[in-house]
């Protein structure tokens, strides 16, 4: 069975997740056949380069005519998705035979950016990264309609190379955070939580891009915590960096777009207990007083700081039963055998002609409106009308994730964009 994965890029969690799926099938034994198509040049090569040495093929920008072969050849087209506007021009202008459809949603669509319904509709098969997203109104409508359909499979590379938890008890509380600092991912008021811990010389380690690290010290200078933030930058070493704490500070804002979340599920089966707010998808990862704390304002996450470092045989306990879980939960072994029950009960279909464009629209515009909750905000004259009173999303003004300065970069000559940008900009 060939399975043709159509994706962006091979970068973050979908890179993880792809080469553990392919590192897994290569152990399984033949039958299911994974090759990857990479629609822009990889950032970074680490994921090509694991999928390779696992004996998975990856073809890089490959030409039109060598696309629609590829489809036309592959039993099962999985289409790794989210927002990308490079992704969306290719379903759009390629001519695309009839398919088998098996779509792998990598935002949880609760908010910016929304799943098409239209998309899930067109999908053989629609597969969630994570159960938050049948909270989505554009899910909730169609649920009745679309039966077995639909359903979800967690996205994780596995845990090979990850150390299982150390016994005996450090009896210092060290504390960490690792992922973006970008707004739109780490809660926007990040520094406040952590200036409510009322601890002597508390600090945490940020781990990973120094995006905002000029603003985030300003915070903390502003609250009289001035160097309360270890900024180490970002490191291909995860495991050292992470072998250096034992709670993780995951605190990410309200309306970010993650699903499975690879740096909180990879930080837990090394045993560091996670702190992590109420929010839908860290709630499908962290079992609040099981396998971590959920918590939800600076007080109640300074009083888990202040019941973690007097106990510390209960934050391990916390960070074992973490380990326990994730590595049972979200192994490589389970996500590639749910996605083969998956490629099994579709491959007997008839393949059949899907016009993406009438998915997502004709034009640059209506491909990036297709994914916004809240279209009316971008007006057909190229202005910004946000609703008096409401706070624009820190995740409008990302460079990338599929913003409108993502879709501007790809398509400069589309006039309705680079007004958008213009003018969202001034907002800014």
């Amino acid at each position: 069975m060939k399975i043709l994965h159509f994706a962006a890029h091979l970068g973050g969690g979908v890179g993880k997740a792809l080469s553990g799926l392919v590192a897994q099938a290569s152990v399984s034994g033949p039958g299911v056949q994974h090759l990857i198509v990479c629609l822009e040049e990889p950032e970074k090569r680490q994921f090509v380069d694991l999928i390779r040495a696992c004996g998975g093929e990856v073809i890089v920008r490959p030409s039109k005519d060598s696309i629609e072969k590829l489809l036309r050849d592959s039993d099962i087209i999985q289409l790794e998705w989210w927002n990308h506007p490079a992704t969306i021009k290719h379903l759009c202008s390629l001519s695309i035979p009839p398919i088998r459809l098996l779509t792998w949603c990598h935002v949880s669509g609760l908010h910016t950016p929304i799943i098409p319904r239209q998309l899930i509709l067109a999908s053989h098969r629609f597969l969630f990264t994570s159960q938050c997203s049948f909270e989505s109104k554009e899910v909730i409508g169609l649920m009745p309609e679309l039966g077995d359909r639909l359903g979800v499979v967690f996205s994780s590379g596995g845990f090979s190379g990850l150390p299982e938890p150390i016994r005996g008890v450090n009896k210092k509380i060290s504390v960490g955070y690792i992922g973006s600092l970008n707004f739109a991912k780490l809660h926007p008021n990040y520094v406040d939580y952590l200036a409510a811990v009322d601890i002597s010389e508390f600090k945490v380690k940020m781990i990973g891009d120094l995006t905002n690290q000029d603003i985030l010290n300003q915070q903390c200078d502003s609250l009289s915590k001035t160097g309360m933030l270890d900024f180490r930058g970002y490191t291909t070493d995860i495991v050292s960096e992470l072998a250096s704490i034992n709670v993780l500070a995951y605190l990410l804002s309200p309306e970010h777009y993650g699903t499975t979340e690879n740096a909180l599920i990879e930080a837990m089966a090394m045993g560091i207990m996670p702190i992590v707010l109420d929010n839908p998808s860290e709630r499908q990862i962290v079992d609040d007083r099981h396998t971590g704390l959920i918590v939800r304002s600076p007080d109640e996450f300074a009083e888990a700081i202040k019941w973690l470092s007097e106990n510390p045989d209960d934050r391990q306990r916390l960070g074992s039963q973490a380990a326990k879980s994730v590595r049972e939960r979200f192994s490589a072994e389970k996500m590639e055998a749910a996605l083969n029950g998956h490629y099994q009960s579709i491959l007997p279909m008839e393949k059949r002609e899907i016009v993406f464009s009438e998915i997502f629209g004709a034009s640059p515009a209506e491909w990036f409106l297709s994914c916004q909750g809240d279209r009316n905000l971008f007006a057909g004259d190229g202005s910004i009308n946000p609703v008096n009173g409401t706070p624009l999303s820190y995740g409008l003004f990302e460079k990338s994730k599929g913003t409108v300065f993502h879709f501007t970069e790809h398509f400069p000559d589309n006039l309705k964009l680079r007004l958008w940008a213009k003018n969202l900009k001034l907002l800014q």
